[in-house]
């Protein structure tokens, strides 16, 4: 036996279309969703090689040549040989991509030395990386709270901005560092963000400064993907490419 429901052919229809722009809205909304995933793993992956490239050694190495950590830490305490050797292996192991194990080694360091402001900053950009925004931000403000002009803290805390599409604030501790720190890849930071803006102006002001202080930045702006929207300039082409 079958049953005939009480719907005329017009109410048909009209749920039949009712159920057809359900089914349209919910594939419009698993696309853009699709897209903002596919848009942070881009950033992940090619927005950042200003601070994670493991095929130049130069890069790995810059917090060592450029960035001396003081052996007495503002009178804090004096840092011992182990807390030195366990921070440089946390700072290795990120360097290398390895963000779980240099979490570990960093909760080891911070574990065994709590003032330790190295500790929770590498800690905590190895966490952002890991794709864990709230406690990586968490770590790094934990470092200025002990050391609030601690740059290379600034700079990761504008980098982890960047990494999950904050900008505004990007910019804002892009340029925080600055003020304490001449520091080339906040420099570079800044110029990729007006980059992916479209800004030629200030793309060129901050990328000119950023290879003026090391000509290494000029390479990897050649790859960027940051750039795509000023690469066909005059300007960006006479910089980067001659």
């Amino acid at each position: 036996m079958r049953v005939k429901l009480p719907v005329s052919d017009k109410m048909k229809k009209v749920l039949l279309i009712t159920l057809l722009i359900i089914a349209i809205g919910i594939l419009i909304y698993e696309g853009i969703m699709n897209r903002k995933f596919k848009d942070r793993e881009e950033i992940n992956n090619s927005s950042n090689t200003m601070i994670i490239n493991s095929n130049n050694s130069d890069y790995i190495e810059e917090n060592n040549e450029n960035r001396k950590e003081p052996n007495d830490m503002d009178g804090i305490y004096t840092i011992s040989e182990e807390e030195n050797n366990i921070y440089n292996e946390a700072y290795r192991l990120f360097f290398s991509n390895e963000y779980e194990n240099a979490i570990n080694k960093a909760n080891e360091l911070v574990n065994n030395y709590p003032n330790n402001y190295m500790g929770y900053n590498i800690r905590g950009i190895a966490k952002a990386y890991n794709g864990d925004y709230e406690e990586g931000m968490n770590d790094i403000d934990k470092a200025l709270s002990i050391k609030d002009d601690y740059g290379y803290a600034i700079f990761n805390k504008a980098l982890t901005y960047e990494l999950y599409g904050n900008m505004d604030e990007a910019l804002k501790w892009y340029n925080k560092d600055l003020e304490i720190e001449d520091y080339v890849w906040s420099y570079y930071g800044i110029a990729s963000i007006y980059g992916r803006r479209g800004d030629i102006n200030n793309t060129m002001k901050y990328l000119n400064k950023a290879i003026e202080i090391d000509p290494a930045a000029k390479e990897v702006a050649q790859n960027e993907h940051d750039f795509e929207p000023v690469r066909s300039s005059e300007e960006f082409q006479k910089v980067v490419y001659n």
